[in-house]
């Protein structure tokens, strides 16, 4: 073969290999440009999968936080013996309120537990229980219907601040009843039956150690009698006692609830929190307010 056919075919050989090697490089370059590309879309569709699931989990627990928390609601307000058209509603709001509802809840839970101590025919006080914080009501903005009246601390401070709003309305408040001891209710008791027999008596009179006054947070203000729903002080208190954590014990009509007819003149320390939820969830009865709060401490299941 001819020098410069030799020459020629090895020309043509050496820049084939070289064109083969140029695609070769270009091809592993297409690759590694690709396989980052790939590991990328891997990883973000991981984050989102991972994501998602977090968020599911999150649905999950928060709708089993809420139906712990309606179940709780409900199993209270079957241990209160709430009448059905409350319960319902208090469940409602347990479903369409629970942040709120609970909120409420706490409020009226976390201060003095005796401000929302249920004391009735079926939850007595002991006998030697005296509050450690009473002090003389000495009158002020309010007047006091006899000598050494006493109140807890509290209760006597907003009852001054509750006076001092019914004065700014031309009102006057008269206290005539305040802490009463285990032993000087069963002298009041005692004379009570003397004078209407037992069966009248339980109407109008609470047992030793199952009267709020041994609290120390209830008063009777005026007359002590049905004429007092006649006053203006009887009407003041109906509209604004509430916002001052003041409320009405033995509302009219209830008194197989309560146990005692209705005592226009019986009101007793809340405090504001305790009140604003008696008034909002439970009608204004106290009562009510006070089983439901008294069985969700106890954790009612």
């Amino acid at each position: 073969m001819r020098p410069s056919v030799i020459l020629l075919s090895l020309s043509l050989f050496g820049f084939s290999l070289f064109a083969s090697t140029l695609f070769a490089c270009a091809a592993s370059g297409d690759r590694a440009a690709a396989a980052p590309a790939a590991s990328q879309a891997k990883l973000a569709a991981a984050a989102a999968a991972a994501e998602a699931k977090l968020a599911a989990a999150a649905a999950a627990a928060e709708r089993s936080a809420a139906e712990a928390f309606a179940a709780r609601v409900s199993a209270a307000s079957r241990t209160a013996a709430l009448p059905p058209a409350l319960a319902d509603t208090l469940l409602l709001a347990a479903r369409s309120e629970r942040a709120a509802l609970a909120a409420e809840i706490d409020s009226a839970l976390s201060g003095d537990p005796f401000l929302v101590r249920l004391v009735d025919k079926k939850t007595a006080l002991p006998a030697d229980y005296a509050p450690a914080d009473l002090v003389p009501l000495s009158g002020g903005s309010y007047i006091a219907g006899r000598a050494g009246m006493l109140l807890r601390e509290a209760a006597a401070r907003s009852l001054e601040a509750m006076a001092a709003a019914a004065h700014a309305d031309g009102i006057s408040l008269v206290v005539s009843s305040a802490y009463r001891s285990y032993a000087y209710q069963q002298t009041v008791r005692a004379r009570v039956e003397a004078e209407l027999g037992e069966a009248a008596a339980d109407r109008e009179s609470a047992r030793a150690g199952q009267s709020q006054h041994q609290l120390g947070l209830a008063v009777d203000f005026g007359s002590i009698d049905d004429s007092f729903a006649e006053t203006s002080a009887a009407a003041w208190l109906t509209a604004n006692a509430s916002r001052r954590g003041w409320s009405l014990s033995y509302p009219k009509g209830l008194e197989t609830v309560t146990g005692y007819r209705w005592e226009s003149w019986h009101y007793r320390y809340l405090g504001t929190a305790a009140a604003a939820l008696a008034q909002k969830r439970f009608g204004g009865v106290q009562q009510y307010a006070l089983e439901f709060l008294d069985a969700w401490g106890r954790g009612s299941r």
